[in-house]
């Protein structure tokens, strides 16, 4: 099997891509000296084609619960009782003070998250609002996590100087029906492809632990690679007690860890980015940044917990990687 990741790795540095048959193979490994092998060769992809550089980014919990989706992972939805704390949208000042304190810490990219399955009204306009104060005033990139949305409304996000929009796929389009019924696998194709139409990068993964198979991971992330997904985001399940997924059994180290490196062979080029779940990730997913990951959400998460700023910058340079400059 050796052999077979070796020949899958010169491969791809040779600027060829990885088929769907070879990543299946990839999934079917075990055995420690394989897997480890196996994230060898991803960090030599990750180095090849996108250097040392780490990139950092904190979001904010700007609106919460009362969703009426159904997403089976989330203590947001208003289909079960996890009492999560309710809100709603954040001001413009707490949005900012957030942000500068971020910035300060030295983190790349800054983002608002809002539970429900879109923003209109009212508080559309108003987070217009606040983003336009953060692109006067901060030195950080901007993005957005706002759920389905129109082309209009994403054309108005990017005038207002958000780079990159954020809406996962959650898992593959097989396996989707078991995660979500209030709306389908193709809103969320359709939301990321009118955001690139306007103009933004786009961020979108999934959520592994979920019960889907390693087929089920393969599948998410060729169809992230067919959509030119510049940064994905893996999120690995923290039960939620009042979900239906609250007993979901939790994936080894070394699953996460493999799930992680093919991810890097059929996305070469993108940043890989740990993101929720990271305390359920042996020292808060170390080890994933030597299987192919270069980019994490840090700081406090939407509600579960993450691991500090300075930790974070900390770990990066431990493993002689560096953080992105801004500007």
């Amino acid at each position: 099997m050796k052999k077979f990741i070796k020949s899958i790795e010169k491969k791809i540095l040779e600027g060829k891509v990885i088929t769907c048959d070879e990543a299946m193979k990839l999934g079917k490994i075990k055995g420690e000296e394989d897997i480890l092998e196996l994230c060898k060769c991803a960090n030599k992809v990750r180095q090849f084609y996108c250097g040392v550089e780490v990139d950092l980014c904190t979001i904010m919990n700007a609106r919460s619960g009362r969703c009426t989706e159904d997403c089976k992972f989330c203590a947001q939805s208003a289909h079960y009782k996890t009492n999560v704390e309710e809100y709603g949208l954040v001001s413009k000042e707490s949005a900012l003070k957030l942000a500068r304190e971020n910035e300060k810490e030295g983190v790349n990219r800054f983002s608002l998250v809002t539970s429900g399955r879109g923003v209109s009204g009212s508080d559309f306009e108003n987070i217009l609002n606040i983003y336009e104060d953060l692109n006067k005033e901060m030195n950080v990139d901007l993005c957005a996590s706002l759920g389905i949305l129109g082309y209009e409304q994403l054309l108005r996000l990017r005038e207002k100087g958000i780079t990159m929009y954020h809406h996962n796929l959650e898992t593959s389009r097989g396996y989707y029906k078991n995660i979500c019924t209030t709306h389908s696998f193709d809103e969320r194709i359709n939301t990321i492809n009118a955001a690139k139409k306007a103009g933004m990068v786009i961020c979108s993964g999934g959520i592994i632990g979920l019960g889907e198979s390693m087929e089920d991971r393969i599948n998410l992330a060729f169809e992230l690679r067919n959509l030119g997904v510049k940064s994905i985001p893996v999120n690995v399940l923290n039960p939620v007690k009042g979900t239906p997924l609250e007993n979901a059994e939790s994936l080894s180290q070394e699953e996460i860890l493999k799930t992680i490196a093919i991810i890097r062979f059929i996305n070469p080029k993108a940043l890989i980015r740990l993101a929720g779940g990271r305390n359920r990730i042996d020292e808060f997913g170390k080890n994933c940044f030597n299987a192919g990951a270069n980019a994490t959400i840090t700081g406090n998460y939407l509600t579960t917990s993450g691991n500090k700023i300075k930790d974070d910058k900390k770990m990066v340079s431990d493993l002689n990687l560096e953080v992105r400059k801004n500007g």
